[in-house]
C-alpha cells in the first residue's frame, strides 16, 4: 500500500470508531442553551452534530507515528464503512451523518479540495449510491452556506417568522420528506413548545389538569417512543414545564405542605423512581431552608441601608454577609457590587 496514504487511511479509521457512538444517540430534541450561534439554534447541522473535527481524529500527546503494523488497508477502511453505514444508508439521516463526519475530517486535512477528495471515498465505498450522496452534500454544503449569509437577517426576525423561513429553505434544497426526516426532533420538540403554549394559557387549571395534557402531549409527539423519550429526557421535561408562569403562579400560592404534594405528583408523572422523588424532597426542604434565611438577610441587608451610607455601611454588610453566609460571603459581596441580588430574584419554585 501507498505510505503516503497511511495517515489517512489511520485518520478515518479513527473516525469510524468515533461515529459509533454518535450513531447510537438521540438527536438533541430540546432548546439549545442560551448563547450558542443561531445556526445551532436552527440546527444547521441536521444531524446534529457539533461542529470542529471530531476528538477521535486528535492523536493523543505521546502516541508514536504510524508504522506499518498500524495501517490499514484502503479495502479495510471501505469495509468498515459499508459495516457501519450500508444497513442504514436508505435513511437521510444516516446518510448526512457519514456525509458530515466525513466533511468534517477532510475539511481539515485538505480546505480547498476536501469535496473531491471526499467523493472518491465515496464512490469506492457506495457506488450505487454515490449520487444520492453527491446530491445530499450540495444541499448540505448550500444550506450551511445560506444560514450563514442570513444570519442577520434571521435574528431580526420573531421567533415564528425565522422558523418559517428556514424550513423554506430546507424544503426548497432537500425536499418536504426527507427535511422532516432530517430535522425531525426539532419538529417534535417544537410540537411539545406550542402545547405548552396552549397549556400555559389554559384558564382556571389546576396544576394537575396541566400536568395531564402535558403527558398527552407527549404522548401524541413521540407515539410508540414516548415512554423511552420521557424516561431519557426527565430532568429537561419537567423544567419546561415547571418554568410555565401558570404552573409557578399556582405553586407560589399554596401552602406548604400542598406544594411538596404537588411536586411529587409531577415528579412522578415524569417517570421518577421513589428513591428519586425523596431525594428531591430533601432538596427542595434545603432550598427552602436557604430561602428563608435569604429573605431574612435581605430584610437587615434592606434595614441596613436606610440607617448608614458609605464605609460604615460597607463594613456592616460585610458583617451581615458573614453571619449569614460564611462560606459564600466573598462571592455574594462580588454579586451585589455588580448589581445582582440572588434573594431579590424570583422563587422558581422546583427549580431553585
Amino acid at each position: 500500500m501507498n505510505r503516503r496514504k497511511a495517515p489517512l487511511l489511520m485518520a478515518l479509521a479513527l473516525l469510524l470508531a468515533g461515529t459509533a457512538v454518535l450513531l447510537t444517540r438521540p438527536l438533541p430534541e430540546s432548546g439549545t442553551p442560551r448563547g450558542e450561534s443561531l445556526e445551532r439554534r436552527e440546527a444547521s447541522s441536521p444531524t446534529g452534530a457539533a461542529p470542529g473535527i471530531p476528538r477521535a481524529l486528535a492523536r493523543p500527546p505521546g502516541t508514536p507515528p504510524e508504522t506499518p503494523d498500524t495501517e490499514r488497508s484502503e479495502e479495510e477502511l471501505i469495509a468498515a464503512l459499508r459495516a457501519r453505514y450500508g444497513a442504514r444508508l436508505h435513511e437521510p439521516h444516516t446518510q448526512m451523518r457519514l456525509l458530515e463526519q466525513l466533511m468534517r475530517h477532510f475539511q481539515q486535512r485538505n480546505p480547498t479540495g476536501w469535496e473531491a477528495e471526499l467523493l472518491a471515498l465515496v464512490r469506492r465505498a457506495f457506488p450505487e449510491q454515490a449520487e444520492l450522496l453527491a446530491q445530499r452534500l450540495r444541499q448540505r454544503v448550500e444550506y450551511g452556506r445560506w444560514m450563514e449569509e442570513h444570519q442577520k437577517e434571521l435574528r431580526g426576525m420573531p421567533e415564528a417568522e425565522r422558523r418559517a423561513a428556514v424550513w423554506e429553505e430546507r424544503e426548497r434544497l432537500f425536499g418536504q420528506d426527507v427535511a422532516e426526516q432530517l430535522w425531525a426532533g426539532e419538529l417534535r420538540s417544537a410540537a411539545v413548545s406550542d402545547a405548552l403554549v396552549a397549556i400555559d394559557a389554559l384558564p382556571q387549571a389546576s396544576v394537575g389538569e396541566r400536568l395531564d395534557r402535558y403527558q398527552k402531549s407527549l404522548a401524541q409527539t413521540y407515539g410508540a417512543e414516548s415512554t423511552e423519550y420521557v424516561r431519557a429526557h426527565q430532568q429537561e421535561l419537567m423544567n419546561r414545564f415547571l418554568d410555565l408562569g401558570s404552573v409557578q403562579r399556582d405553586l407560589g400560592a399554596m401552602s406548604p405542605e400542598e406544594r411538596a404534594r404537588s411536586l411529587r405528583e409531577i415528579r412522578q408523572g415524569m417517570g421518577l423512581d421513589e428513591a428519586a422523588l425523596e431525594r428531591w424532597k430533601e432538596l427542595d426542604l434545603r432550598r427552602d431552608t436557604r430561602w428563608e434565611l435569604g429573605e431574612r438577610y435581605m430584610a437587615e441587608r434592606t434595614t441596613l441601608t436606610q440607617q448608614a451610607t458609605g464605609p460604615e455601611l460597607e463594613a456592616q454588610l460585610a458583617a451581615l454577609r458573614a453571619r449569614y453566609f460564611p462560606d459564600e460571603a466573598e462571592t455574594i459581596a462580588e454579586e451585589e457590587a455588580s448589581g445582582f441580588f440572588r434573594f431579590g430574584q424570583p422563587r422558581q419554585w422546583g427549580r431553585n
